[in-house]
Parts: structure tokens; sequence; C-alpha cells
């Protein structure tokens, strides 16, 4: 816990006689070291958290809890109140209160080690020293592990939990969450789990799977075995929206009283560092299964078939002995949950929610399409642009290299590079429609959607028929798949069957019934951005630049830039898609650099976390990669987004007023070379960042900041600040 806490976020005569006022004041000693930057804000999203599950524990224990953006680094502050607080516990008011905050940003490392403070507030020898500590200091090194509960910290007040010999000290070193008890392992590692509860069992006997005493019930916790039979075992999930706290102390719960029934208690714990995975021989040995949660167990399958109790986080934490009681009891009755069944749906099914309305599982289809063409637009789009750079713009009337290839030619090597991206290029509809079709119908969905998407380059009817294809081709495989069919024939459905049939449908309908008209609208389509000239193309520009800016990297961005590559994706595009390419580029390069030029110019403005985002958005935006941004928006969306969207607009506006053309689909600045208009294309991109710039550096400037908050005394930052205070920022 070093550096997490320190003597001046300690507050051993806690006020406050509610959980809102006991945050506040734990909260505010925080915004005076330089920990949370925005009080309100912090408070609203532990608010939030309070609000999905009250955060009081059994043995008055309240530990409020969430992850912010308004957090500049990992922190704990402690309260005592001698009077109490309610924060939900069953057991009553808590008088010891842990105020945890994360970074929405946080390493692994720094959420394990906050976890490891969940695991040593089940060691009553931890939670006596606290309540008897007599200064502050004496208290943060007891939570950091500086020092150890004694005997002489007790007092009076009561002796360790059975089998919880390890002190605090040895808990909080192990920065991986080591629980407190006789074994010593890491909870997200599978072999040391499994390595752990042996060691734990060593030595204990329990009943073996399935027994039943001489009434025919349940054996009881604890009971001993016949010799030579092994003890019963479990296997647990723990996890909790937040995944910092009870995550962590529901697996020490039940590992605790595992130890005491003398039975083996592997846990998994779900949190938000993320999760190894038991290891599934251990899995398959365990003779029951408990799964205390607050969201979904990831990859819930894997513990198919056995004795199985489904409960809340908090039944773990409060009543581990009763659940274990209660898995034995129905391994002994035979009852298991449902063996696991195959995987169901389509891709985009089994990665959604089942209650996604149909316009939502559209999108998710074109996006699936989309994702799997970008890599083919930008590896043929930077082929055919090297070409060209290398043999110049009549490089498209070379012969093919087969016939004519000279090794000290450069323009043989332009050519070969040119011919290489035609051919990736010719990829990119069928790609498109398989992909969209993959969506809707997984793997029977793909050879009709290949072939309507050839069957649409064929026809000339390009981006949109690929669109067209892939559809029909997912719907008409999903309505093959509910036709009842003999059982002697279902063996060659996959295989035969249902790519015959729906391959003919598909290309039937492309070839006489909507192809014509689609190709007609693709070339309108053409017509009218060839057609694009002054004040129209300028316009178009500006929405091109909108569309790139509002979510950085989402579906309305792909929108934009789908649009811009199906223009060029062809051997010869024209003048037209050329530009709407160079300003889809330009725009999308604007956020990343702008919030780089921001923290740059205006740090103060900006948390640590936020700043070194900045050093990495540089290069970032240089290449073309919008999401660089994405931090500083989802930390403050009101005034990134708009700032954005402002730039990238005039950024997009001013690069087809200059003509600028590109024609690969990707590269930022380093395939300047192959712009047209190069220096006033960087003029576009250099006015929008200065705008995005001065924006954010305005809004986030009215912001009012808290009068605790280093920010609102600049003067306060150039001086020497307590331990554990941020260092001075420089404006």
């Amino acid at each position: 816990m070093s550096e997490m806490i320190t003597a001046d976020l300690v507050d051993l005569d806690l006020s406050a006689d509610t959980k809102e006022a006991a945050a506040r004041a734990l909260a505010q000693r925080m915004v005076a070291q330089g920990r949370v930057t925005d009080l309100e804000g912090f408070l609203a999203d532990v608010a939030a958290r309070e609000a999905q599950m009250p955060t009081g524990l059994d043995g008055g224990i309240g530990i409020p809890h969430c992850r912010s953006a308004h957090v500049t680094e990992p922190t704990l502050a402690f309260g005592r109140s001698a009077a109490g607080i309610d924060f939900g516990a069953a057991d009553g008011p808590a008088d010891l209160i842990f105020l945890i905050a994360a970074p929405a940003g946080a390493d692994d490392a720094h959420l394990t080690i906050l976890s490891s403070l969940a695991r040593q507030l089940m060691n009553a020898e931890f939670t006596d020293a606290l309540r008897s500590a007599g200064d502050a200091a004496a208290a943060a090194a007891l939570i950091r592990g500086d020092e150890a509960p004694t005997a002489a910290d007790e007092g009076a007040g009561g002796t360790a939990d059975t089998g919880s010999s390890q002190s605090a000290a040895d808990s909080s070193q192990d920065a991986v969450g080591t629980p407190q008890g006789a074994e010593a392992a890491s909870e997200d590692t599978a072999a040391a789990s499994v390595a752990a509860s042996t060691g734990a069992a060593a030595g204990s006997t329990a009943p073996a799977p399935g027994a039943t005493v001489a009434d025919g019930s349940a054996p009881e916790p604890g009971a001993t075995p016949a010799p030579g039979e092994r003890p019963f075992r479990i296997v647990a999930v723990t996890s909790c929206p937040t995944g910092i706290a009870h995550t962590y102390m529901a697996a020490e719960s039940l590992e605790n009283a595992g130890r005491e029934a003398g039975i083996e208690v592997v846990v998994e714990t779900q949190g938000s560092a993320g999760f190894t995975r038991l290891d599934p021989a251990v899995i398959a040995a365990a003779d029951g299964v408990i799964f205390a949660h607050d969201v979904p167990v990831r990859d819930k399958d894997r513990f198919a078939g056995k004795p199985t109790v489904d409960v809340g986080v908090k039944a773990g934490i409060n009543r581990p002995a009763e659940l274990i009681a209660e898995v034995r009891g129905k391994a002994a009755r035979g009852e298991a949950s449902a063996p696991a069944q195959a995987p169901s749906g389509t891709p985009v099914e089994r990665a959604g929610d089942s209650t996604e309305g149909y316009g939502t599982k559209l999108r998710k289809w074109l996006m699936s399409g989309v994702s799997y063409m970008v890599p083919f637009v930008a590896a043929g789009g930077l082929l055919i642009a090297l070409g060209f750079a290398i043999g110049g713009y009549k490089i498209n009337k070379a012969p093919s290299v087969m016939d004519h290839f000279v090794w000290t030619q450069a323009d043989s090597w332009g050519a070969l590079l040119f011919q290489i991206g035609v051919v990736s290029f010719g990829f990119l509809v069928p790609v498109l429609a398989g992909y969209i079709a993959y969506g809707m119908a997984d793997r029977p969905g793909l050879v009709p959607g290949f072939v309507g998407g050839a069957i649409s380059v064929t026809i000339n009817a390009g981006f949109l028929g690929g669109l067209a294809a892939g559809l029909i081709a997912g719907g008409v495989v999903l309505a093959v798949q509910r036709v009842q069919i003999p059982a002697a024939l279902r063996g060659i459905m996959p295989v035969v069957v249902i790519p015959l049939i729906s391959s003919a449908i598909v290309g039937f309908l492309m070839f006489v019934v909507i192809g014509k008209p689609i190709a007609s609208a693709q070339k309108g389509l053409t017509d009218w951005l060839n057609g694009l000239t002054g004040t129209n193309a300028i316009l178009l520009g500006a929405l091109l630049g909108l569309m790139m800016c509002f979510d950085l990297g989402g579906p309305v961005n792909k929108v934009a830039y789908t649009f811009a590559t199906a223009g060029i994706a062809v051997a010869t595009p024209s003048d037209s898609a050329m530009k709407i390419m160079a300003a889809v580029m330009a725009a999308g390069m604007v956020p990343p650099l702008a919030m780089a030029l921001a923290t740059t110019v205006r740090a103060r403005l900006f948390t640590a976390a936020e700043r070194e985002n900045g050093k990495a958005a540089w290069v970032l935006g240089a290449s073309f990669i919008s999401e660089g941004a994405i931090p500083f928006a989802a930390a403050d969306p009101l005034r990134v987004i708009p700032a954005s969207m402002a730039g990238g607009a005039l950024t997009g506006a001013l690069s087809m007023g200059f003509g600028a053309t590109l024609r690969a689909p990707h590269g930022g600045v380093f395939v300047v070379p192959l712009i047209g208009n190069p220096l006033l294309y960087l003029v576009a991109i250099a006015a929008g960042v200065g705008v995005t710039t001065a924006l954010v550096v305005l809004l986030k400037g009215l912001r009012k900041p808290s009068p605790e908050s280093p920010a609102a005394d600049p003067a306060a930052q150039e001086t020497a600040t307590p331990e554990g205070a941020r260092q001075p920022i420089a404006a």
C-alpha cells in the first residue's frame, strides 16, 4: 500500500453522521493531497457505485469505493467513527470507513494492490489493531503494511480468526493480493491457487464427495471422512460491479470458511484487473461450485454439470459457511446444474445482449463486415499509393509484372506494388459482404456472402451492392436453417445444402432482381461526388469532419471512413473520391493532436494520467489513430467532443477547399509525400488542431475548480507538498 495512504489521509475522529458526509470528509482529504481533481464529480461517482449495492460489511466496516475519471492515482483514505455510520450492513453501523479511489484507467498492479486491502479486512487481527491505533501515522503504517498487528495493538479487542496467522504486513507486500491465512498463493494464478488450497487442506479431513451421514443428510462442515478419502473440493467465482473490494473480500471469506470446514476451496476472482481462469483440471476435479457475484460470471459454461450455489457477492462475504454447507448438501443429493451446451446464436448475438433491438444488431452486422474489410483497405491502399510514389501516376498503365519485370528499374517495383494493391482491393466488397453475412448467420453465411460480394463487383454495384449482398446472404441462410429437413440430410447441410441453396438464391437476386438498380444508384452517387465543387464540396468536408470526431473510432466515425475508402477502392479513383479521403484522414488526426497540444500548453488543467496520455497522443494523432483522444473524451465528454468536432469540421472543410487529394487510406503524416497539395493540407490540419486546443483550454478553464483543488491555487503548486501529494505542475 506504499504511497496509497499517508497520515494526511487518515481521520481517527470522523464526526460524520451519514455515509454521504463520511465520503465527503474523506474525499476532501484526497482533494487536498491532489489525488482527486473534482470533489463533486468524484462524490457523484461514489454515490453511483453505492446505489448499485450498499458497501457496508458485517463486522463494523464500510468500504465505499469507485473508479473515477477525477482520480489521479490509486488512493485510500481511512476514517474511524466513534458513533458509527450506517452503510447498509445487516449487523449495524460501521466504525471503520475505508474510501477507495481508483483512476478510470488504473493499471492492473494498482487495482490488485487495492484488492489486497479487501482481503486484509477479513482478518480480525488487522481490524482490531486499527480500532486501537493511537494516531493517524500508526494507522496509515498499519494499512500500508509497515507495521504488523500485535497483541499490544489489539489490547482486549479480541483475537484473530482461526487459521489466520499471516500478518497484515505480509499480505500487503504481496502485490497480487495474497489472502490472509495459512496459504500463500496469488488469487489470480490458477496453478498457485491449486497449490494454496492443497496446502491449506494438508492434514485436514473432510467427507468424501457425495457422502452422507447415518440419517441420509449431508455431512456437517468439518466432519471427518473415512481414512484414505480425499477432502471435499469446491471451486468458486466472485465478482462485483466495480471489481475492487467485494470481489476479493468474498474470495477471502470463502477460503477462510473452507479452511475451518477442512475442505478445499479455490477461488477465481473476476475483478477490475482482469482474471486468470482456473485450471480446467481443477474445475473437473471439483465436487461443487459457488458463484458469489453481482455481474455475470464470465465463461460460466466451464462449471456446468456440477452442484452449484448461485448467490450475490455479499452472501459470499457474510455467510460463507452456509454456502459451503449448501453446496455439499446438493452434492450429497446428486443435484447438479445442466450440462454445458454448445454455443448458440450468431457471433453478434453471442457477443451482445439478448435484449438488443434490431437496429443495434443491424449496426453490429454492418460493423462486423467493416472491421474485416479495413485491413484489406489499409494494405491495398498503401501498396497502391507506394506504387504511384515510386512509379509515377502512369503506373496504372504498366503491363503485368508477370510479363515484364526488371529488377533494377524503379518502375517495375512501382508496378509490382501497385498490382499487388489492386488485387488486395479486389477483396474489399466480397470480404465486406461475406462478414456481414457471417455476423448474421455464423460460418454458413460466409459462402453466399462472398459470392454475393463478388457478383456486386462484377455488375459494378460496388460498395452499396456489397452491403445489400451481405444482408441478403445472412437472411437467406437464416431462412434455410429454419426449414425442417430429414435427419439423413442434416450431416451435409452445412457443407453442401446451405452453401448450394443460399448461393443460388443470392446470385439470382443480385444478377436479376436488385443488382441493376443498385449499380445505377452507385453510379449516381459517384457522378454526384465527381460533380461536387465550391461550396458543396466544402460543406461535405465539414460534415465528414464532424462525423470523424463525433465518436473517435466508433460507428459514426467508421461510417465516414468507410464512405471515403469505398471511393478510392478502385484502380483509378476519381479526383473527388481522393479529396474525400484526404478530408477524412485530416479530420481524424485533429482530436488526438489537439489533446496532446492542450496538455502541453495548459498542463494544470489535466490530471497526471491525462498528461501521460497526451504524450502518446502526439504519435497516435500523427498516425491517424483517432482513438488516441478517447481517454480525454471519456473523462470530459461535454468539453472534449464538441471542441473536437469543431476542429474536425474546420479541417475537413479546408482540406476540400484546398483541393488536397489522397490515394492512401491510412498513414497520417507518414504519407504526406503522397498527398496532393501537401502544404495546404498540413495548414488545414494545423488550423483544426488550433481551434480544438483553444476550445478545450477555454472550456476547461471556465470550469470552477474545488476550493481544495491545487488547480484553484496555482501558487500552491509551486510550494512543497505533503508526503504522498503530487509534484508541482508547470502551467
